[in-house]
């Protein structure tokens, strides 16, 4: 089995504060980015919707295509999380994260 990469875009609600990373595990990644704490980035401005995220196979791919989204305009990563989420829903939103939580990690 091949691992995986993940490139995403977190959010808060009002949408225009992004956050861009990139992870090997999706939904531990999310799960640590939902208890961040307000001494972070993702704590401070409440950034904790997904909005966007694409697979990849290679970890170089994904770096590099986040280090892209990171220079993009904020038009162009609004485009581009319209482009598979026009209503701006959270996509972790029915995923399980019980396992990751901070008694887990």
């Amino acid at each position: 089995m091949s691992e995986k990469y993940y490139t995403y875009i977190l959010t808060h609600e009002r949408n225009h504060i992004f956050y861009v990373g990139v992870t090997n595990n999706i939904k531990r990644r999310i799960s640590e980015h939902k208890v961040a704490t307000y001494g972070t980035h993702v704590g401070r401005y409440n950034i904790k919707k997904l909005v966007y995220f694409e697979e990849h196979s290679d970890m170089r791919i994904a770096i590099r295509r986040e280090k892209t989204i990171k220079k993009w305009k904020k038009q162009w990563k609004i485009n581009q999380i319209e482009s598979i989420n026009p209503n701006w829903k959270d996509l972790s939103k029915d995923w399980d994260l019980t396992k990751y939580n901070r008694n887990n990690i």
